[in-house]
C-alpha cells in the first residue's frame, strides 16, 4: 500500500488528465450500457485500470526523477569529467542534452572563477611587490639621511634626488593602477569626437624629441595628410601614443623611432616602429598582461610600471580596434592600431 501511495505522489501531477479521460470513458460506458450490473462491472474494471495506470506512470516518473536527481548530485560532487559521461536514457534525451549543456557551462564558470582568482592573487602579489620596491628605496635613503648623511654635502643631494625619483615612480604606478582599475570596472568614460591627426601628433612627438636626442637616436614623424581627421577619445589616444613612443625610445639603443599614419580605406593605421632590442616570439603573447616584463632587470632599470601596455590594450579595444605587434629580437618592434576616419 505504501508503494502505491508513493507512486501516486509521483503521478499526481497527471491526476486532472486521468480524471478527465476517466470521466469521458464512464459517460460513454453509461450511454452504451443496457443494464446497471453491466455498467457497474465495467466501472469497476475502469477504476482498477486507472489505479494500475496511476501506479505504472508514478513508478516510471519516480525512476526518471531519481535518474535526474542522481545526475545533478554527481555533477555537484564533481563525479563527471566529461559531459559524455552523463546518461539519462532515451526517454530523457532532450533533458539529457540540456543537463550536458548546463554541465559544460558550470565547468566553464568554475574554470573562469579559478582563473579570475589566480589573476587576482597574482595581481595583488605584483602590486605589493611593485609598491614595496620604491617605498623601501625611499625609506632607505631617508633613513640614511636622518642618520647623519643630511650633513654630508657629497651625498645628501644625491640621496634626496634618488628618493624623489622613486616618489615619481610610485606616483606613476598609482596613476596606472587607478587607470586600469577604472577601465576594467567600466568606470572610465570615453569622450569620442573627431580631431585632426597632424595637429594631434606633432606636439606629442616634439615632447619626446629631446629624450631621443639624449640617447642619440633618430625620431622621425612621417608625413601626415593635413586634413586627416580621426574619431576617438583624444586624451586616451594621447596616453596610448605616449606609452608606445616612450617604450620605443627606452628599448632602442641605436637607430631610430618612426611614427606613421597610413590611410586604409575608412580607417587610418597609426604605427610606432623602432629599431630596438625587439621581443621574442614566446613573450609576444604576454606583453599586454599586467606587470609582465620581457626583461625584468632591464625594465626596472629604464623605469616603467609594467601596466602601460595593459592600459594601451584596454583603451584601443574601447575604440573597437586592436593593438597589433610585429617584432623579433635584435630587429626592433612595430606597434599599430586602427582608428576610424
Amino acid at each position: 500500500m505504501s508503494r502505491l501511495k508513493e507512486n501516486y505522489l509521483y503521478s499526481r501531477v497527471f491526476i486532472p488528465e486521468f480524471l478527465s479521460f476517466g470521466l469521458i470513458i464512464i459517460l460513454i460506458t453509461l450511454i452504451l450500457s443496457d443494464s446497471f450490473i453491466k455498467f457497474f462491472i465495467i466501472l469497476t474494471l475502469i477504476i482498477i485500470f486507472f489505479i494500475r495506470l496511476i501506479d505504472s506512470v508514478g513508478r516510471k516518473r519516480k525512476t526518471q526523477i531519481r535518474i535526474i536527481q542522481k545526475a545533478i548530485d554527481d555533477i555537484r560532487n564533481n563525479m563527471f569529467s566529461s559531459p559524455d559521461e552523463i546518461k539519462l536514457g532515451k526517454q530523457l534525451f532532450e533533458l539529457e542534452s540540456d543537463i550536458k549543456s548546463m554541465f559544460l557551462k558550470t565547468q566553464n564558470d568554475i574554470a573562469n572563477l579559478k582563473k579570475l582568482e589566480q589573476v587576482r592573487t597574482e595581481f595583488l602579489g605584483n602590486v605589493s611587490h611593485e609598491l614595496r620596491t620604491p617605498i623601501f628605496a625611499i625609506q632607505g635613503y631617508l633613513e640614511t639621511l636622518l642618520e647623519g648623511a643630511i650633513d654630508d654635502n657629497r651625498v645628501n643631494k644625491i640621496f634626496l634626488s634618488k628618493a624623489f625619483h622613486h616618489t615619481n615612480n610610485l606616483n606613476n604606478l598609482l596613476h596606472d593602477l587607478i587607470d586600469i582599475s577604472m577601465i576594467e570596472s567600466g568606470q572610465m568614460r570615453m569622450s569620442f569626437r573627431y580631431f585632426n591627426m597632424k595637429d594631434f601628433i606633432d606636439p606629442i612627438v616634439q615632447d619626446f624629441a629631446l629624450l631621443a636626442e639624449e640617447k642619440h637616436i633618430g625620431m622621425i614623424l612621417h608625413e601626415i595628410r593635413p586634413k586627416l581627421e580621426v574619431f576617438g577619445d583624444k586624451t586616451r589616444i594621447k596616453q596610448v601614443l605616449t606609452n608606445l613612443i616612450s617604450n620605443a625610445i627606452k628599448y632602442t639603443e641605436q637607430g631610430k623611432v618612426e611614427i606613421m599614419v597610413l590611410d586604409e580605406g575608412k580607417f587610418c593605421r597609426i604605427i610606432v616602429r623602432d629599431s630596438g632590442i625587439g621581443i621574442s616570439e614566446k613573450d609576444l603573447g604576454r606583453i599586454f598582461e599586467r606587470f609582465y616584463r620581457v626583461d625584468k632587470d632591464r625594465s626596472r632599470s629604464v623605469g616603467g610600471t609594467g601596466l602601460g601596455l595593459a592600459i594601451v590594450k584596454h583603451i584601443i579595444e574601447a575604440h573597437n580596434s586592436r593593438i597589433d605587434v610585429k617584432s623579433s629580437p635584435g630587429f626592433g618592434s612595430e606597434f599599430s592600431f586602427l582608428l576610424k576616419k
